[in-house]
């Protein structure tokens, strides 16, 4: 674990796994942003973060330190007043919304987005509307979504409204999957859900990087699960880089975290 420096965070020192990280490639890299939701009062400042081909990365903190705020501008939500986002190599500061959709690039919110009174296909079925007149490969993502979560065949024709908190993450992911993006930012995976159902969540999460050739990046208040899961984790503070590394780097969670 690394602290960050004035200009920017530092890589993670020493031999080992924070060695071999930098030779993956990167998907998402945010350097020097600075956003907020006035101009001149920005939350983020100078912040700097890269998640890589097929890893999880966490960004982690304490309430008010504008880790959500973070991936609304990855998403194109906030308009940031200087920096980059580049995806794959390519600046999409200037890039709208359903392009960057369009790009690889998808966003799950804190709040749960399902629509309850639908059944859980109907609501996997929206996840395709870019496609919707291509009626064989609507069904086909459909398919694959149940071969990726079996109990949502079992549960198809049921209102997703009826599901436990924990399937209906499983329908939003799913719903999302449809696109089938490369870069998935989860703003708070498991937010009010029981220990259970978290744990659930959190194990599906980490299936999806290696099944589905997905690179994540999670905000997230759980840090111990957090840190069971990712491979790299930022620890933000008022609005800035504070720690990076490798997850097994934070040992010291009252340093990182005061936990």
């Amino acid at each position: 674990m690394s602290e960050a420096t004035g200009n920017g965070p530092s890589e993670a020192t020493g031999n080992g796994p924070s060695e071999a990280i930098d030779d993956i490639p990167t998907v998402l890299d945010i350097r020097g942003l600075d956003v907020g939701y006035y101009k001149d009062l920005n939350i983020l400042q100078d912040l700097n973060i890269k998640a890589r081909k097929n890893q999880i990365t966490a960004i982690l903190g304490a309430n008010g330190v504008g880790k959500s705020t973070a991936l609304k501008a990855v998403f194109g939500f906030l308009r940031p007043n200087a920096g980059e986002i580049l995806l794959e190599g390519e600046n999409i500061v200037e890039v709208p919304t359903y392009n960057r959709i369009l790009k690889g690039l998808a966003y799950i919110p804190q709040q749960p987005g399902v629509f309850k009174d639908m059944t859980v296909e109907e609501n996997l079925e929206l996840g395709g509307w870019t496609f919707r007149r291509d009626k064989k490969q609507v069904r086909d993502k459909i398919d694959a979504n149940f071969e990726r979560f079996p109990v949502l065949k079992e549960k198809r024709k049921q209102i997703t409204g009826e599901l436990s908190g924990g399937q209906q993450r499983m329908v939003e992911i799913g719903r999302t999957l449809m696109a089938e993006p490369r870069m998935l930012l989860i703003d708070e995976p498991t937010a009010g859900l029981s220990k259970m159902l978290a744990e659930e969540v959190y194990e599906m999460l980490s299936a999806l990087t290696a099944r589905d050739n997905l690179s994540i990046l999670i905000v997230d208040q759980e840090i111990r699960q957090a840190l069971k899961i990712a491979d790299y984790v930022y620890v933000l503070e008022l609005g800035r880089n504070k720690f990076e590394g490798v997850a097994s780097d934070f040992d010291d969670l009252e340093k990182a975290f005061w936990v």
